[in-house]
């Protein structure tokens, strides 16, 4: 067996190996020894097929995929034996010679690989890496505490509407006429409620059901049918207003705080206005955590300034994907991936240099903690332990979910280490700059 690396272009070469029977010969003996005795062919009986026959049914596929099998395992060894550091994958060559299998005993099989480009950062406190922190500011603490008082307020009547009110309406097209039907504004975009605002109770209008609600559980739901009964409805209708609601936040009294905080952590309005800043201070530290991560990837990725092999991923990318994206589609879509890919392959040597590890009892915590933030979401913010605990186990037997909680995981760890050989400088923004910088990164 014979290998050889040439240059292909900057950062691709091609390995040329070539093979003879005496490198893949006894492989095809035996896959035609199990043709032969799988083999049902009428008029002869179950493994008594003669070996001619087979050859001559089976010998050219067989040298074929044993032949390229020794050449493929051929490359690997050749690439792990003189540690050759390759991107992506070994992928068959566009340069290939003709193959005669049904005469020819000798075969060079090329092979394409992206050199992988060395990775040589150093790291110290010369580098500086900024930590954003969003300011509290009156207008966002006044929201975060409307939304809080949100959960324990009310419905009220009034009587004109105003923004996002909720509609009891009467709705009649002449063939269907439907009373106590929900309108609630607050679902809605400010164009969508513009026609209702002003509105009072014994107020009219035509409306268009199909318009107003774009999905058909909406429409059925706002008409108290069956989903599959509305095609054979006028959507059509004329509406009256015949009760009006508004959201209305409790009063902040005494009766108030033993509801919202039976532990009595929270007993007046300055400890509620605390409570409340260290939710927001909870709430945006972690958007300052995922923008660091960001603001580290971009960091990274400048100073080591890695030439990665952008013609042979293109092709490698065409390759993997069998033929499901264009090369015009790679393109398009070409700069965004590889940022990600050449992150990742830093991470790779941060991770392999560092020793880093993830554990199987972090990622169960990791899964315990998303479990927890979507039944918060589902209004259970103290969800019992075994129910999470059962929750992350099913979060962890899905692969997808399970790589996405170790790739976040060991990112997380990456960047920590990165935190701790540079200096992290702090600085303050306003919501609005941190949405911009977010936006940028």
């Amino acid at each position: 067996m014979k290998i050889t690396k040439v240059q292909k272009e900057a950062g691709a070469s091609l390995l040329k190996v070539v093979v003879d029977e005496k490198d893949y010969g006894e492989a095809v003996e035996k896959m035609l020894h199990d043709y032969k005795r799988k083999a049902n062919i009428p008029g002869f009986r179950p493994g008594m097929v003669p070996m001619g026959i087979i050859k001559k049914m089976y010998g050219k596929g067989a040298v074929a995929e044993q032949s390229y099998r020794a050449a493929s395992n051929a490359a690997f060894d050749y690439l792990q034996k003189e540690k050759i550091d390759y991107v992506g994958d070994v992928i068959p060559a566009e340069e290939q010679g003709a193959f005669d299998f049904d005469n020819a005993t000798e075969f060079e099989f090329v092979f394409e690989i992206g050199e992988a480009p060395k990775y040589e950062v150093a790291l110290s406190e010369k580098d500086k890496i900024n930590y954003y922190k969003i300011k509290i500011d009156k207008k966002m603490h006044n929201n975060f505490l409307d939304n809080y008082l949100r959960r324990y307020g009310r419905l009220v009547d009034v009587d004109k509407v105003s923004k996002d009110e909720a509609l009891t309406v009467t709705l009649d097209n002449g063939d269907l006429r439907v009373e106590d039907a929900y309108v609630g504004l607050i679902s809605m975009s400010e164009d969508e409620r513009k026609s209702f605002v002003g509105k009072k109770v014994g107020d009219k209008m035509d409306i268009d059901v199909n318009e107003m609600y774009k999905t058909p559980a909406q429409r059925a739901a706002m008409l108290h049918v069956k989903e599959e009964e509305l095609k054979d409805i006028n959507p059509k209708f004329s509406l009256e207003i015949t009760k009006i609601r508004q959201f209305a936040n409790p009063e902040i009294n005494d009766e108030f705080f033993k509801t919202a905080f039976p532990d009595g952590n929270v007993k007046n309005a300055k400890e509620l206005d605390a409570f409340i800043d260290a939710q927001i201070e909870s709430e945006i530290s972690r958007e300052s955590d995922y923008m660091f991560v960001s603001t580290v990837r971009n960091y990274l990725l400048d100073k080591a300034k890695l030439a990665m092999p952008e013609g042979f991923l293109k092709r490698w990318l065409y390759t993997i994907n069998e033929g499901k994206f264009t090369m015009e589609d790679i393109e398009k879509d070409f700069a965004s991936f590889l940022k990600m890919f050449t992150w990742n392959y830093i991470q790779r040597h941060i991770i392999e240099a560092e020793g880093i590890k993830v554990s199987a009892d972090e990622a169960e915590k990791e899964a315990k903690d998303l479990a927890a933030m979507q039944f918060a979401q589902y209004g259970m913010p103290n969800a019992p332990e075994d129910m999470l605990a059962n929750f992350a186990k099913k979060i962890l037997e899905d692969k997808e979910q399970n790589r996405k909680i170790y790739e976040k995981l060991y990112e997380q760890k990456v960047v920590d280490s990165v935190k701790a050989k540079v200096k992290v400088v702090d600085k303050s923004v306003s919501a609005e700059e941190f949405a911009s910088l977010a936006q940028n990164l």
